[in-house]
């Protein structure tokens, strides 16, 4: 009797072990659910504001890698920023070796060539026309607090990379990488030059612009602003002045 009642008992407390573990498996497996759902709902948002980033990070290393290309230039070929051209390829006005080495898109591997960058048109994914967007290259302006101060003229002008048409979102995750406010502010009423470029048709800088400045971009080598209002230019310092 003690035999068959010990055989009792362990099966009565196996029973109780499979039922408690079964009871964790289902408990797990309503957390797995819930996390997977709530992981789904929330996907799309989390995976667009990841793309914008992504998006931020390539457009501002594409004017950082000119800006390279550029100090190589002045450096180790006697360039000087009043010197630049940024013709692109075939490179009609770029005749002679004196206006090759000026050339900041002109091959570099030759004696005599420039600095040997990739012009690449901007990704359509970050315009807001959805298509390629263009860069413009000019030294008719200048941002406040960086390079020499006062007033703009010629001997201070920035050269500047500047993208207009950027989409808002992208605009704002620059400035959220950049630890900016991503309110992009309105310069519509400044006279700033953004779609000329500095190219053999314009061979001198020419302070003809103003001023970039804001609550934001004051100091800022790299931003975003409005002009026209609602339209979103990002611009990088690729010389500072």
């Amino acid at each position: 009797m003690n035999i068959e009642k010990n055989t009792c008992n362990v099966l009565t407390s196996e029973k109780g072990n499979v039922l408690f573990l079964i009871l964790i498996a289902v408990a797990l497996f309503a957390a797995l659910s819930y996390a997977v759902t709530q992981s789904t709902r929330s996907g799309g948002g989390d995976a667009s504001k990841e793309t914008n980033l992504v998006n931020a990070a390539g457009l501002t290393q594409y004017p950082a890698s000119i800006k390279t290309s550029i100090t190589r230039m002045l450096v180790s070929s006697g360039v000087t920023a009043d010197d630049l051209l940024f013709d692109l390829p075939p490179f009609t006005d770029l005749t002679t070796a004196p206006l090759q080495a000026r050339g900041v898109f002109y091959p570099g591997t030759t004696s005599g060539g420039g600095g040997g960058a990739t012009y690449n048109p901007a990704p359509a994914n970050v315009m807001a026309s959805n298509s390629p967007g263009t860069w413009y290259f000019n030294g008719e302006n200048q941002v406040v607090n960086i390079g020499t101060g006062g007033a703009l003229s010629t001997s201070n002008a920035d050269v500047i990379a500047f993208l207009p048409g950027v989409t808002l979102s992208v605009c704002q995750s620059i400035h959220q990488r950049l630890g900016l406010s991503t309110t992009i502010i309105d310069l519509n009423a400044l006279a700033l030059l953004i779609s000329t470029n500095m190219d053999f048709a314009d061979q001198n800088i020419d302070a003809g612009g103003a001023t970039i400045t804001g609550a934001n971009l004051d100091g800022q080598p790299q931003g975003c602003f409005q002009k026209p209002t609602g339209t979103y230019v990002y611009y990088h310092v690729i010389v500072e002045r």
